[in-house]
C-alpha cells in the first residue's frame, strides 16, 4: 500500500493522477446534476466548424486526428487519462525494480520517457474502447432530434437557463439525459415535468417549457 500511495504521488505518475480525480470529481458533480454531461461538447462542435476546407482546429481536430472522436468529449478523455494512469503506474512500478532511481536527472529522465510513452500507448487502447460506445451515442443523437418533440421528462440538475439544463426523457423505452433549455424565468429545477418543444440544432439541445404550460397552451 506504501508502494502504491508512493508511485501514484510521485512523477510521472502523479501528472495523470491529478486528470483522473480532476476527471472523477467532475463526474461526481455532474451525477449530482449540477454540470452538463457533455458540457464541453459545444465547444468541440465550435472548433469542428473553425476552418472549413483548411482542417479542423482546438480539441475537435485533436481528437478526430487521434480516432477518439464519435462520443461526448468528457467520456473519451476521462478513459484516455485513466488508461494512462495504469500503463504509467504499472511502467513505473516495474522500472522502479530494474532500475536506482536514486538519481534525481536519472529518475525524472526515465519518468519523462514514461510519461510520454503511456500517452502514446493509451491512445490506441482507448480507440479501441471507446469503439463500442460510438454507435450508442450515435444512436442516440439520431433519436434526439426532431422525432423527441413533444415528448415529457424530467429535469436532471439543478436548474434550466438558456444556457444550462439537462432532463431524462424516455424514448422507445431508454432513458435519454438530453440537453434543454428554457427561460430562466420559468424556475424549473431538479424533477420538474417537461416537455420538449422546439429543437435547437446549433447547440444539440430542446426548448422546453413546463408540462402545465404544454397542455395549457396546446403546443
Amino acid at each position: 500500500m506504501e508502494l502504491f500511495a508512493t508511485l501514484v504521488t510521485s512523477f510521472p505518475t502523479v501528472i495523470y493522477s491529478f486528470f483522473v480525480l480532476l476527471f472523477l470529481a467532475y463526474w461526481l458533480i455532474a451525477m449530482l446534476g449540477f454540470l452538463d454531461i457533455d458540457m464541453f461538447d459545444a465547444d468541440f462542435d465550435a472548433d469542428a466548424d473553425m476552418d472549413g476546407a483548411d482542417g479542423i482546429g482546438g480539441l475537435a481536430g485533436v481528437l478526430i486526428k487521434l480516432g477518439l472522436d464519435g462520443v461526448p468529449v468528457t467520456v473519451s478523455l476521462s478513459i484516455l487519462f485513466l488508461i494512462c494512469w495504469l500503463i504509467s503506474y504499472f511502467m513505473a512500478l516495474t522500472t522502479g525494480i530494474v532500475l536506482p532511481l536514486d538519481v534525481t536527472l536519472i529518475r525524472y529522465a526515465v519518468g519523462l520517457v514514461i510519461m510520454v510513452a503511456a500517452f502514446l500507448l493509451a491512445i490506441p487502447i482507448t480507440g479501441v474502447l471507446i469503439k463500442p460506445l460510438k454507435t450508442f451515442f450515435k444512436k442516440t443523437n439520431t433519436n434526439s432530434e426532431r422525432s423527441l418533440l413533444g415528448a415529457s421528462g424530467v429535469v436532471r440538475t439543478s436548474r434550466v437557463s438558456m444556457s444550462f439544463g439537462e432532463a431524462i426523457v424516455n424514448a422507445g423505452g431508454a432513458d435519454l439525459i438530453l440537453r434543454i433549455r428554457a427561460d430562466e424565468a420559468l424556475g424549473l429545477t431538479r424533477h420538474d415535468a417537461i416537455v420538449l418543444i422546439e429543437y435547437i440544432d446549433a447547440e444539440n439541445a430542446y426548448r422546453v417549457v413546463t408540462e402545465k404550460e404544454f397542455h395549457g397552451h396546446g403546443y
